[in-house]
């Protein structure tokens, strides 16, 4: 089995780091540093939800387009950004030196570029609690899994990142593609484009794959964690990340159901 320094030398000399992406040490200290805050932060964002929905309760949703467009454009841009040089890092060591490195073997974690866009990521996690905001202002139904997500992705994301989870990579990764979609579709339809209904069931889709995928790569680290060399994960770890991609699943599942499914069925019923 090839060593760790070896395989690092071997992915540096085909993956370069852009000169900006080397404030990512830096970047990461704070973070880490600060990782316990986003459990309440979490708590304030729940507590948010319940003062925002009964203080519109009376009153008339926001008109928050150009706001809204604004919003889900620079999430569009930073998740295509975040997509391009996560899939390029991973692919290059998942070429180069197969899957069971990538989930297995945490090398990559002092890579410049994965500290600087795992930094943004965990970020992105506070930053992206602003979509709730929209939803409640404006007056529109906020479903359990919204909220559910953001508030337990922000914390599972922040312990991982201070616990230098290898999987994590992976997490990161899927879920820059997914978001790379989702809000260029958000973006589509705060600017009243009208999206053919196809983008949406895409997006739905893919985290719904996102769940899966992540499921199976908790079991792959789970399973390879006792061989030689192999710093992936812990039982606290891999319970909390397989019971965390299982409701997502499981809500991810539903939603897709009750969106997609059952109108269909209805209409096919009501048509006979």
């Amino acid at each position: 089995m090839a060593t760790a320094m070896n395989v690092t030398q071997q992915v540096n000399q085909v993956f370069h780091s852009y000169k900006f992406e080397q404030i990512g040490p830096v970047l990461r200290v704070f973070v880490e540093e600060y990782w316990a805050t986003s459990f309440s932060i979490a708590l304030i964002y729940l507590l948010l939800i319940f003062v925002g929905q009964n203080y519109m309760k009376t009153r008339k949703g926001f008109n928050l387009q150009k706001p809204l467009v604004l919003w889900s454009f620079s999430l569009a841009i930073f998740s295509i950004l975040g997509t391009v040089r996560t899939w390029a890092f991973m692919g290059t060591v998942l070429h180069r030196i197969g899957l069971k490195h990538s989930v297995c073997f945490g090398f990559f974690i002092s890579n410049t570029t994965v500290k600087f866009w795992s930094t943004l990521f965990v970020l992105s996690k506070v930053i992206e609690l602003g979509d709730t905001a929209f939803i409640i202002l404006r007056k529109r139904p906020l479903i359990f899994v919204h909220w559910y997500h953001h508030s337990t992705v922000l914390v599972f994301t922040s312990f991982g990142f201070k616990r230098s989870m290898v999987s994590g990579g992976w997490f990161m990764t899927m879920n820059f593609g997914v978001h790379a979609i989702l809000y260029t579709y958000y973006t589509l339809k705060a600017a009243r484009m009208n999206p053919p209904k196809m983008i949406s069931m895409l997006v739905t889709s893919l985290q719904i794959l996102q769940m899966f995928v992540g499921a199976i790569i908790g079991v792959l680290t789970y399973t390879w964690r006792h061989e030689q060399g192999c710093d992936t994960t812990t039982v606290e770890q891999f319970f909390w990340s397989s019971m965390l991609y299982l409701t997502y699943f499981i809500l991810f599942v539903h939603v897709f159901c009750q969106s997609y499914i059952i109108p269909k069925v209805k209409n096919k019923t009501k048509s006979q």
